[in-house]
């Protein structure tokens, strides 16, 4: 089971799309579409809290997984259409990328966890020099993610082994790892940690609220996600993402440095 929960992706300069990453039976992973859409179906879109789901002019659902937390209520009301899966969605660099439709996706063969953190550590010595430092912001968050980024560091994952550690300051960072729907009070503070952070440096959003807000979605006491303080460089959904697919997209954000010359 360990085995398998750490199966992930990497492929020189440019990291590829997560295995399926098989947790546990009863994990409540990403939604997937089983059908197509029916004509009895109109009101699917108005069954998600957040909505993640909409109907295209032809008739195609569409999954936008930066929106998910993985709640259920669209399996519970159209158990034939859609269903919950007990694996993991993949980090991207774009919002759209983010977006599934009523289609099936193909997952190439994957590596194991330790394999792609060596290959990760061997990316931050040929652009850093040296260790990738992360400095944690939480920009409203419930603290799920919190829980899930804590585990990085625990004895089963320990992130450090590669030469990646957090720091308490934005001026020794070199990535900015942001959760939450970036609030309103935590909007000029997010603003002044970016600027505070030297170059090159990675700002990664990570779960559902940092990609669009979430389940607190763009009100009067939150922004709709940190891109609309802050530049991304790489979406994490998630609700909240597991530690596997938190080091999966530090490995995509520090391959978009490579590829960009940073």
């Amino acid at each position: 089971m360990m085995e398998k929960s750490r199966k992930i992706l990497g492929n020189h300069i440019e990291t590829r799309s997560l295995d399926d990453l098989i947790i546990a039976d009863n994990y409540r992973g990403k939604m997937k579409f089983i059908s197509e859409i029916a004509s009895d179906q109109q009101d699917l879109g108005n069954v998600c809290p957040t909505r993640a789901l909409s109907k295209k002019d032809d008739g195609t659902m569409a999954l936008d997984n930066g929106k998910c937390i993985m709640c259920g209520y669209c399996e519970e009301s159209f158990p034939k259409l859609i269903k919950k899966e007990n694996t993991c969605v993949n980090p991207t660099k774009t919002k759209n990328h983010l977006i599934e439709y009523s289609t099936s996706l193909e997952h190439l063969p994957g590596k194991s966890y330790d394999k792609m953190g060596v290959e990760l550590q061997e990316k931050i010595r040929k652009l850093f020099g040296r260790s990738l430092a992360i400095r944690e912001i939480d920009a409203g968050s419930c603290n799920g993610c919190e829980i899930e980024i804590t585990a990085l560091n625990n004895p089963i994952y320990d992130i450090e082994r590669f030469g990646i550690h957090f720091v308490s300051s934005p001026r020794h960072a070199d990535v900015l790892l942001v959760t939450g729907p970036a609030s309103r009070n935590m909007e000029t503070a997010l603003l002044r940690t970016y600027e505070a952070t030297s170059t090159p440096k990675i700002v990664i959003a990570a779960g559902a609220c940092a990609c669009s807000g979430g389940i607190f979605g763009d009100t009067y006491a939150t922004t709709g996600g940190i891109d609309k303080i802050v530049p991304v460089d790489v979406y994490i959904p998630g609700c909240p993402p597991r530690p596997e697919i938190l080091i999966q997209g530090l490995l995509l954000a520090v391959d978009r440095m490579i590829t960009h010359g940073s």
